[in-house]
């Protein structure tokens, strides 16, 4: 298919590398893995020649994570993010209508990260943020969540900017990772990463957050961090113990908010079968394609979507359609045969 839209896609900087954990990075990944991806993150040129090969019209890039969420420092944190969004900007005027770019907030100030969201997507053109989960307030566990109270000053300025958040993965805090200890594979993208997303999802759904300010639109990646298929059970189990949810801070039931606030990704998560049955627990018009790069090969997951059988109207929605409808893209609509058409 040609004419892609591709949403978790990921740069870094001079002044993130400082911050960033490379040797974590090498511990859960490998080095030669690690130093691979480093080196791709600072590539900006590569992102437009893999495009161009894939099949792909435009790229969202956003700052690799932990990004901002792990300076402790707000000043330090500011200054991360506004340095990241600035080298964003530049490759949006670099590549015009070809790079896009989501924001990087500063939450260790919530009111200062609202102000720099607002900045970014009214000057800047900036198509919503996206956040590491947790931002790190203090040393060790000292943390702050995104349904806590001082973080709702955030969401009432994201609500009346009408853009979404893409809630990017981060590692568990250090006091939750006794159950890793002695495999340190399992402590990134390959298993804990996917357990902390989604635990963060459901704190925001009983939250009360989306009844407050329903509008708001949450972004997962990797087919939803395994909500499609945890949340039947969770709300099951939420339904038959302490009374329902008789009491809760929220007023409906999570797969509501599921439907109606979140929208999936296929990043990093080539896999049809799964893909399917996501699509049947949270509706075709509410999941994007994307690949995960540079974590991800680009050519890897444009090939597995290229291929993949499936109707022209829903693969289209997926590829590119509902991209286009979340974020205000200017982009044609397409033809059946750019449709079956697969990436050179």
């Amino acid at each position: 298919m040609e004419g892609k839209v591709i949403l978790e896609e990921h740069f870094s900087t001079e002044l993130n590398n400082k911050f960033w954990d490379a040797k974590g990075e090498e511990t859960r990944n490998g080095r030669a893995y690690a130093q691979d991806i480093e080196r791709r993150l600072m590539d900006s040129d590569a992102y437009v020649t893999e495009m161009d090969r894939c099949g792909v019209d435009v790229c969202i890039l956003s700052l690799t994570s932990p990004g901002v969420q792990s300076v402790v420092d707000t000043k330090q944190a500011a200054e991360l993010a506004h340095s990241a969004n600035d080298y964003a900007k530049l490759l949006m005027q670099k590549y015009p209508g070809r790079i896009e770019a989501f924001a990087s907030v500063p939450m260790q100030n919530p009111a200062a990260g609202a102000d720099v969201l607002e900045q970014a997507v009214k000057e800047f053109r900036f198509k919503g943020a996206l956040i590491n989960g947790y931002s790190n307030v203090g040393p060790g566990d000292n943390v702050q969540y995104l349904d806590e109270e001082p973080v709702w000053e955030f969401w009432e300025r994201v609500s009346k900017l009408n853009v979404p958040v893409y809630l990017h993965p981060r590692e568990p805090l250090p006091s939750q990772q006794r159950a890793l200890k002695g495999y340190p594979e399992l402590g990134g993208s390959a298993w804990a990463f996917g357990l902390e997303t989604s635990t963060h999802a459901v704190r925001l759904m009983l939250s009360g957050l989306f009844d407050k300010y329903p509008n708001v639109q949450i972004i997962l990646g990797h087919l939803g961090e395994g909500l499609p298929f945890l949340l039947p059970r969770l709300q099951h189990r939420l339904d038959a113990q302490r009374e329902g949810l008789k009491g809760a801070k929220c007023l409906r039931r999570p797969s509501y908010y599921f439907a109606n606030n979140f929208y999936i990704t296929t990043s990093g998560h080539f896999h049809t079968k799964q893909l399917h049955a996501a699509m049947a627990q949270i509706g075709v018009t509410r999941v994007l394609f994307s690949t995960d790069y540079p974590y991800e090969q680009m050519d890897a997951g444009c090939r597995w979507f290229d291929d993949l059988e499936m109707e022209n109207v829903a693969k289209a929605a997926i590829g590119r359609t509902n991209a286009r409808n979340l974020f205000s893209l200017t982009l044609p609509d397409m033809g059946v045969s750019e449709i079956a058409g697969s990436a050179s």
